[in-house]
């Protein structure tokens, strides 16, 4: 039986940014943005890269954000009296708006065509939309701990929200991701991700795109079920799974603890999961969430990244939604830092081996 769709309420902050609540059942969203703000404005270029053939987004604004505010300032809270935040609604239950620091906006400048001084270096406006997705009202809380019936109207959320801005004239890929933990570099300890519709692929989406493409010219399949069907298969390095989606580490693992997450039915992105698939995802997602909280008895900093399909050049039936959640932490008390290896070259070294961190999240139960 298909789920109803979320109820999605529009409004304007102060400053014209957009706020999108979404919610299980109608709820009346009518409060109105007190703040006297001024209109958002910013300064992001695009600079291409030749070497790497890869843009590089330069947003200097950004170094005068929010960082670190104590939790009776939180900007994500709802809005209180004498307190008004980016929120203004008393409560919510999930809710999107445009960043007020975003590192990539739909306002265009005439720009040269590349960077003074260096006739190799392209440039361009850093043009796209980013955007906060706040995934409760509880400032204590985290995604590891939300029910599922909340998991789900995020994933219904993200999906919405990747069908909109994909639609944008010079998008060229959506991504939605959270940042968890102060060690990873979250600015804003309340439970939140992040959506970046990009002017480009990603670099890592296109290497991708690229060996999808190669594996399918090579073996007459996908590679990412070619991926997907092995691990099912071996079990060795599976932490879980249910009807719909499987969560292994790969075998070829960079961060010292790495699951991925494959739906069973291939799809391209998120908005393309059917409602099994999504309540099945929310299911087994806050599995693994609960079993990386676990691990260790000091918190387990993460990021948690969604790779969708790029608008344009995967053949229909090469690309497979999966989502990567990582951590930087090694031990209880050591984190693994990108050093010269990592940083200098990208080759990475790996302190932990998949088939151990496997073993460890299946016991977390």
């Amino acid at each position: 039986m298909a789920r109803p769709s979320p109820v999605v309420s529009r409004r304007s902050l102060a400053d014209g940014r957009e706020i999108i609540y979404f919610d299980r059942e109608p709820v009346p969203r009518t409060a109105t943005d007190t703040r006297d703000l001024p209109r958002t404005s910013t300064h992001s270029q695009a600079r291409f890269d030749p070497l790497l053939g890869e843009w590089v987004v330069i947003a200097s604004h950004r170094q005068s954000r929010t960082f670190l505010p104590p939790a009776d300032l939180c900007p994500l809270c709802p809005s209180r009296p004498g307190h008004p935040t980016e929120i203004p609604e008393a409560d919510y239950q999930v809710v999107v708006f445009e960043n007020r620091f975003p590192s990539l906006s739909t306002g265009r400048a005439e720009l040269p065509d590349h960077v003074e001084g260096s006739p190799e270096t392209l440039l361009r406006n850093g043009f796209g939309r980013c955007e906060v997705v706040c995934f409760t009202s509880d400032h204590a809380s985290s995604f590891a701990q939300l029910d599922p019936g909340r998991a789900r109207l995020v994933v219904d959320a993200w999906a919405q929200r990747s069908a909109e801005l994909g639609e944008l004239d010079g998008v060229a890929q959506v991504f939605c991701f959270e940042n968890h933990g102060e060690e990873i570099g979250v600015t804003l300890s309340h439970p939140h991700g992040q959506i970046y519709a990009y002017p480009f692929p990603a670099p890592r989406t296109a290497t991708m795109v690229a060996n999808a493409a190669r594996h399918r010219k090579a073996h007459g399949s996908n590679l990412f079920g070619d991926l997907l069907g092995a691990e099912r298969a071996a079990g060795i390095r599976v932490v879980a799974a249910n009807e719909e989606w499987t969560a292994f580490v790969p075998p070829f693992a960079r961060w010292p603890y790495e699951v991925q997450l494959y739906p069973h039915r291939r799809v391209a992105d998120i908005p393309d999961l059917d409602d099994a698939q999504r309540d099945g995802f929310a299911h087994l997602y806050l599995d693994v969430q609960q079993r990386f909280a676990r691990r260790f008895d000091t918190p387990m900093p993460y990021v948690a990244a969604w790779n969708q399909a790029p608008k344009s050049g995967v053949p229909g039936d090469d690309w497979w939604l999966h989502l990567q959640l990582f951590s930087i932490r090694r031990t209880a008390h050591k984190l693994k830092y990108l050093a010269g290896s990592e940083s200098g070259m990208n080759v990475f070294i790996s302190d932990t081996t998949p088939e151990t961190v496997a073993a460890e999240l299946r016991e977390m139960r």
